[in-house]
């Protein structure tokens, strides 16, 4: 019986299958890049806000503290946006006529909310908790990035869920003293900048972190990468 295909048909049926597998691998690798990029986790992005409010001048220019305004921090899971009468606490006396704060007055003469855009938002079926990770010992721009340097609000890292794992698999190379949390300026111990903790000194983060852990009783990694752990 005469061969009904050509024999390159074998060749090319291989080339086939190989391309759609080469397809297919870039088709993941395209959609795996475009999850994690800005046009989705928005990090980078300087969202629109009622009062173009910056951080960069009120905490690195009037050496503002983190939790004068965010005042519930350190004891609840939100960090708390600040009510209109904390703004006015200050701009009651200085730029009372500015154009840019008019939205500030009119909210606190009316008792209206200024309508914020939320910068870092997470999705509503993950749980997270301010006050805890605060109280382990994890700094503010730990996540939030070098919030003193923001003139306008944007969302430093990702938020998703192989970020967060990235820390709670390894939670001492992340942790700091409790008094160091708001301090945007934070460096890690080197030998040449040792840290004290308890009145013993350590000059490398590894060191440091491990006593940490074991001093704010952070859950073993196994506790704190189970799903119930964020998702309850």
């Amino acid at each position: 019986m005469s061969q009904i295909f050509h024999r390159s048909t074998n060749t090319l049926s291989r080339a086939t299958i190989f391309g759609a597998v080469f397809v297919i691998a870039a088709l993941s690798w395209m959609a795996m890049e475009i999850q994690r990029s800005p046009y989705v986790t928005y990090a980078g992005v300087r969202k629109p806000q009622p009062v173009p409010f910056s951080h960069q001048h009120h905490v690195s220019g009037l050496g503002i503290d983190c939790r004068y305004c965010h005042t519930s921090v350190e004891t609840s899971s939100f960090a708390g946006i600040p009510p209109t009468k904390t703004c006015m606490n200050c701009h009651s006396q200085i730029w009372t006529n500015a154009q840019l704060l008019e939205p500030v007055r009119a909210s606190y003469k009316s008792g209206e909310s200024l309508q914020w855009t939320r910068v870092n938002q997470l999705p509503d079926f993950v749980y997270f908790n301010h006050s805890i990770h605060i109280n382990k010992g994890v700094g503010c721009n730990t996540c939030h990035g070098p919030v003193d340097k923001m003139p306008l609000m944007y969302q430093q890292e990702s938020l998703q869920m192989e970020w967060c794992l990235s820390c709670h698999r390894a939670p001492e190379k992340h942790l700091r003293p409790r008094s160091e949390v708001f301090n945007m300026r934070y460096q890690q111990p080197t030998s040449a900048s040792p840290i004290v903790l308890d009145g013993k000194s350590y000059d490398d983060q590894a060191a440091l972190g491990a006593a940490l852990v074991d001093k704010y009783h952070v859950r073993s990694v196994k506790d704190i990468t189970t799903c119930s752990t964020c998702h309850r």
